[in-house]
């Protein structure tokens, strides 16, 4: 049965989100009324409270700003925007006691903190907090401090499912449905995206169920412009299991020494890249699937590292395999490709802000521009913590308007059904053609099938449609993209396009398409709208 809103409530800067990079705004907007909305607790239904691998921050002997700077470039193929990589990167060190000073207790040896290697990194720079459970030590500490601020109050148990119009492209709040099956309308002056990734769309992914996207999908539907949504990355070492979400195996396991190998004790790395099991996570993510493709199985071979006494450094890695049975100090973990992290996003200006005055954006649902193609690993946490903080301080500066809102284009929505036919065979499309390993030909027969299946879903099924528009934005973007660089690899097209390297990604990027139809890419689009 389809609700309609019959409830308002009013606060001053609404937060979607209560991961790093929200709850970070939330404090940074001091002393502004901020409530943050959680779909579930904070402790556990964000991605942040997942991250194993660390934050990366140039502080050891010899690393500096550039060097790491230089090294997500690298790994984004030289599609970041330098200056936005930059700046973040040299508010690293400040990150890093900004949240010492909250609480986190980051991991030591006998010279100060603890720095990891990871792949795409040339010098260990990865800090830990309780070895490879950062990211869940991050989080506990700012939900405690957030809950300590006068100035914010929480609201669990909700799911956003559209943005408030307020008629002349701005945005006025947000429509939610709570736990108990209400819709309720939010007003607010500024209202903060800090949703995370669309790792639910693919039936793989090491994200926890809220992160499907639905913060993108619902700027996308009020106008927002959105970049890169093609990129996403797929870790390459989630253990392979029937869970839902996959546990994830953190890269830290491969730069202490574990190395993937094929069913018969082969090097699955060597001779694919220089680095071999450090190379970057596209590359390693292509030869998993390859394989995994092939009928072969890949497994992690980690038993050197829990064998001996590093093993204590990664709890998290452990209890996923004792959960399934298995002892990886004497044997190979089962391991396949799972999306992961998202690169694209709406695009902000360095502020935080949408084309969409009264939105901002940060974290994962956000394009800043600073991973390119390509994520450089442990450097998602580290543009949660600085641009979270950079998108509150903006608001506690900024003279904010009431807008009013549109009740009129409220819509009806019936309650979403996780294990609905059509978004099981969404993720699995998805999987199939949106994976490591696309190809021209498969993304515009899927982007067909999208459409059907979309005309098919009832008006008010808002949540699901909004997700097959996504889906099929993202697939337009794969198949107009016809190059292959970073997480975005095409059979048909395998080499790079060098006439799209440059300066020039964020504009670019604010020229991109904001979703299907609306901007005309030949047989790509006419596949989506005909």
């Amino acid at each position: 049965m389809a609700l309609r809103a019959h409830e308002v409530l009013d606060t001053d800067v609404l937060v979607i989100g209560a991961g790093a990079a929200g709850l970070c705004a939330a404090m940074a907007a001091a002393p502004r009324r901020v409530l943050v909305l959680s779909a579930g607790s904070p402790q556990t239904s964000t991605c942040t409270a997942l991250a194993q691998g660390g934050i990366a921050a140039p502080i050891g002997p010899g690393d500096s700003v550039a060097a790491h700077v230089s090294d997500t470039l690298r790994a984004g193929c030289h599609s970041s925007v330098n200056h936005v990589a930059a700046s973040v990167i040299a508010r690293a060190s400040a990150a890093v006691e900004f949240l010492e000073n909250v609480g986190v207790v980051f991991d030591r040896d006998q010279s100060g903190h603890a720095l990891h290697l990871e792949a795409g990194h040339n010098r260990p720079r990865v800090l830990h907090a309780e070895g490879d459970r950062t990211g869940r030590a991050i989080l506990t500490a700012l939900v405690a401090r957030a809950r300590e601020q006068e100035h914010i109050e929480f609201q669990t148990d909700v799911q956003v499912v559209s943005l408030l119009d307020a008629g002349d492209g701005s945005i006025a709040g947000a429509l939610v449905l709570t736990g108990k099956g209400q819709l309720v309308a939010i007003t607010a002056r500024e209202t903060v995206l800090a949703t995370g990734g669309i790792g639910r769309l693919f039936a793989h992914t090491t994200n926890e169920r809220y992160a499907a996207g639905d913060g993108l999908a619902m700027a996308l539907a009020r106008g927002a412009h959105a970049a890169g949504i093609e990129f996403v990355q797929f870790h390459p070492t989630a253990l392979r299991s029937p869970d839902d979400p996959l546990r994830l195996l953190t890269e830290a396991l491969r730069g202490a020494g574990a190395t993937l190998i094929t069913g018969d004790g082969a090097r699955l790395m060597r001779g694919r890249h220089p680095r071999a099991d450090l190379a970057p996570r596209d590359v390693i993510a292509r030869a998993v699937w390859e394989c995994r493709e092939s009928g072969r199985d890949v497994l992690l071979d980690a038993r050197a590292v829990f064998g001996s006494e590093r093993g204590s450094e990664f709890p998290a890695a452990l209890a996923s395999c004792s959960a399934h049975g298995i002892d990886p100090s004497v044997q190979p973990i089962p391991v396949t490709a799972a999306a992961h992290y998202h690169m694209g996003g709406l695009v902000v200006d360095e502020a935080g802000r949408t084309n969409l005055a009264g939105l901002w954006a940060c974290g994962e649902v956000a394009y800043t521009g600073i991973h390119g193609a390509n994520r450089l690993a442990s450097n998602s946490l580290l543009e949660a913590i600085v641009c979270g903080r950079g998108v509150g301080a903006e608001i506690r500066r900024s003279e904010s308007v009431r807008r009013p809102w549109i009740a009129a284009n409220m819509p009806a929505v019936a309650p979403f059904d996780e294990n609905s036919d059509e978004w099981m065979q969404l993720r699995a499309l998805m999987w199939k053609v949106m994976g490591p390993v696309r190809h021209g030909h498969n993304l515009l027969v899927a982007i067909r099938t999208v459409r059907a299946m979309r005309r098919s879903l009832g008006a008010d099924s808002l949540i699901l449609r909004q997700r097959f528009n996504l889906a099929a934005a993202m697939m337009i973007a794969a198949a107009a993209r016809e190059e292959s660089r970073g997480a975005h690899w095409r059979t048909d097209y395998p080499q790079r396009d060098h006439t799209r390297d440059g300066s020039g990604a964020l504009r670019a990027a604010r020229r991109t398409s904001r979703g299907p139809g609306r901007r005309s890419i030949g047989p790509v689009h006419r596949a989506w709208s005909k």
